[in-house]
């Protein structure tokens, strides 16, 4: 029997990339799926473009905007799939993909193990897309994957998952309160919720990075107030399967690579971050912003040396955006 699998768009004033990411849905070499793409409310012709592929195979609706995970859940309330197969608009599926991770279920499979694929990240030319393995590229328990996770400050995208749709119901929906890694709460859910995880290194997945949003995210109190409170989640999940020093000791971790964004400006936030590292017996250090940036420290202070860099990112990512850019426009189509 041919297990149906639903691959779950979200959009929002993704018209550049609609078309390309719901052709590499439809490419798919598993021929049991079904396409759902949910409009977040976009003020260009995404929705235009997505309805100009309605088929039986390809259900869109709209919503008014209120958010990628809103647009995920909505996606999801209608998905008739045996498999949950989530692409962000802008992001893209080799066709093998899901057919190379469902040869697993073939072979015996359990419903609690998610499976993860090879991802690359790109700007604009797929063939350029840079695939660097790490330690979450291979089979692990979840305590396991979460103690990378955090020790390591380590991501898999939202495209290489492939989750059982029993799995999908037994954690609930996405959290609609979170606008800042509400992808990694959600999937450190899926994980704690897991007998383990499978990694399927010949299946391959593509993350496209074009914008600045996707390099330096929105820093406001709201947002940042959501990132704490994902952070207090997954570690919550982390600990609910084992509470030791260990898991405390990455859970500390993931506090310190991510302390960057509350310090020193969001002092309530701050207070409230170094609070609950005591409570893992711990305490968090000041963001190391790198020698580079010291001397401006020394005599500007710490807030104009991580403007400082902040800003150096930004221009060399914006020149090699610009650059690939150029390129995609220079290659014969």
């Amino acid at each position: 029997m041919s297990d149906l699998v639903s691959i779950l768009i979200p959009a929002y004033n993704a018209e550049k990339w609609i078309v390309e990411t719901i052709q590499s849905a439809l490419n798919q070499t598993w021929p049991n799926k079904e396409i759902i793409i949910i409009d977040d409310g976009s003020h260009d012709n995404t929705l235009r473009i997505a309805r100009s592929f309605e088929s039986a195979a390809v259900k869109v609706e709209t919503q008014e905007n209120r958010g990628a995970s809103t647009a995920r859940n909505h996606a999801l309330s209608l998905a008739q799939g045996d498999y949950v197969q989530w692409l962000d608009a802008d992001d893209l599926l080799a066709p093998d993909k899901i057919s190379l991770q469902l040869k697993y279920v073939e072979s015996g499979h359990n419903d609690r193990i998610p499976l993860t694929s090879s991802f690359g990240v790109f700007y604009y030319r797929k063939e350029k897309a840079a695939f660097q393995p790490h330690s979450l590229w291979q089979n692990l328990d979840p305590v396991e994957w979460l103690l990378r996770k955090f020790s390591e400050n380590l991501w898999m995208t939202n495209s290489s998952w492939l989750v059982s749709r029993e799995l999908t119901e037994r954690v609930g929906p996405w959290n609609e309160s979170l606008t800042l890694d509400d992808d990694g709460e959600y999937f450190c859910r899926i994980v704690a919720s897991s007998e383990r995880i499978k990694f399927i290194k010949e299946a391959k997945s593509y993350y496209r990075r074009w914008h600045l949003g996707s390099l330096s995210r929105t820093n406001s109190y709201e947002a940042c107030e959501s990132l704490l409170l994902s952070l207090k989640l997954s570690i919550g999940y982390l600990r609910s399967l084992e509470d030791s020093d260990r898991t405390r000791k990455a859970s500390l971790k993931l506090l310190q690579n991510w302390s960057h964004y509350f310090y020193p400006e969001k002092y309530e936030l701050v207070k409230r971050l170094n609070a609950f590292a005591k409570e893992l017996h711990g305490e968090l250090l000041p963001p190391d912003l790198g020698w580079k940036y010291s001397y401006i420290k020394t005599i500007f202070g710490w807030q104009a040396a991580k403007e400082t860099r902040d800003i150096v990112r930004k221009i060399k990512f914006s020149s090699s955006v610009s650059w690939d850019k150029l390129m995609y426009n220079l290659s014969p189509k």
